[in-house]
């Protein structure tokens, strides 16, 4: 099974998982930090580069009523419209950003949180989307990004099997180009909470489904692990610097986890699909039988007059048994492989 995504790139089993950096509100509302970790995010080993497409108005209402304040996590205590204030990657930005991307050669796509948005990123042509855990219930915006007919990436973080069923029937209303994102929704996830054999049951669930792996622990272990699991993506949350007061700062990486989680997976998978050789490398380190003593013409082979030695030149010594009591058809100096036209 895979996906293409565009010449050059695409999900595929039999390639190592697709690194996807996240750069979510780690900008801090700078643009210019904002195109900079675009940049060290391509610069440093990733495939792909998301962004989140909202302003805070298409999720929610600025109020400040105790049902839109956060009860717990990292964010407890914030008002929901505050958060998606400071975190938003604002419409004008975005033009920048693919220019950038284009220019970098990698590629840049989106979450977007509203039907608003996905028109707004038709426009600048992006090349597929990723539906965040969150809005996996959102039909009417599962519809509006299914019409693209793009690849869809589907976190499940949130969801039950019923959920993730009737999210991607709507998809599949119009094309099956969806890779199915294993996800813990918190944030940051700990590794003991992080789950990662759920991906053998998605497998199981969703057969000619392509699964992922969306992680949110503060490090790179689950990924590594996953990909043992035949995964085709890994989604990391991305910060050019863990000294930035970001939002999303806990369960990011950083550069130099970022390289070593694109050479780890690429190595791993290596190893999975390593093939085994046709020819043992050093077969002749194995033993053949020599003479431990000078055998006469016409002398019978016993255990007192032959050993087995290395290098494997003559019989081999798995024969060892099967020449006992022939008789040797010519004289063997000591220490001579004996082959197998020296006995009857």
């Amino acid at each position: 099974m895979k996906i293409k995504i565009n010449r050059f790139k695409e999900f595929n089993l039999n390639n190592p998982p697709l690194i996807i950096a996240e750069i979510s509100g780690n900008h801090c509302g700078n643009k210019k930090l904002f195109l900079n970790h675009i940049k060290e995010a391509a610069k440093n080993g990733a495939d792909l580069i998301k962004i989140q497409t909202y302003e805070p108005d298409d999720i929610t209402v600025n109020s400040k009523k105790k049902i839109f304040k956060i009860s717990s996590g990292i964010w407890k205590g914030k008002f929901l419209y505050d958060l998606y204030k400071k975190a938003h990657t604002p419409y004008k930005w975005h033009k920048d950003a693919f220019k950038l991307c284009k220019k970098l050669g990698v590629i840049l796509f989106s979450s977007p949180f509203s039907v608003k948005a996905v028109k707004f990123l038709e426009r600048l042509d992006v090349p597929l989307y990723k539906l965040a855990s969150v809005e996996i219930t959102d039909l009417n915006l599962v519809n509006e990004i299914a019409k693209t007919r793009k690849p869809v990436i589907v976190s499940t973080g949130c969801a039950n099997i019923s959920e993730i069923e009737k999210c991607l029937k709507v998809i599949k209303k119009f094309h099956k180009k969806i890779v199915l994102l294993h996800c813990v929704s918190k944030y940051p996830t700990l590794d003991h909470e992080a789950n990662i054999l759920k991906i053998k049951e998605l497998k199981v669930k969703f057969k000619n489904t392509l699964i992922g792996l969306s992680d949110h622990t503060d490090s790179i272990y689950s990924s590594i692990a996953a990909t043992s699991l035949g995964i085709v993506l890994i989604e990391k949350h991305f910060i050019i610097n863990k000294k930035l007061k970001s939002e999303d700062r806990k369960f990011s990486i950083d550069k130099k986890q970022l390289i070593e989680l694109k050479n780890s997976t690429n190595r791993i998978h290596k190893i999975l699909n390593s093939k085994i050789l046709n020819e043992i490398p050093n077969k002749n380190l194995r033993r053949s039988i020599f003479a431990s003593k000078k055998i006469k013409k016409g002398e019978k082979i016993t255990k007192k007059n032959i050993i087995s030695l290395r290098p494997k030149v003559g019989i081999c010594a798995s024969n060892f048994f099967k020449i006992l009591n022939k008789k040797s058809k010519k004289e063997i100096e000591k220490y001579e492989p004996i082959m197998k036209n020296d006995i009857n």
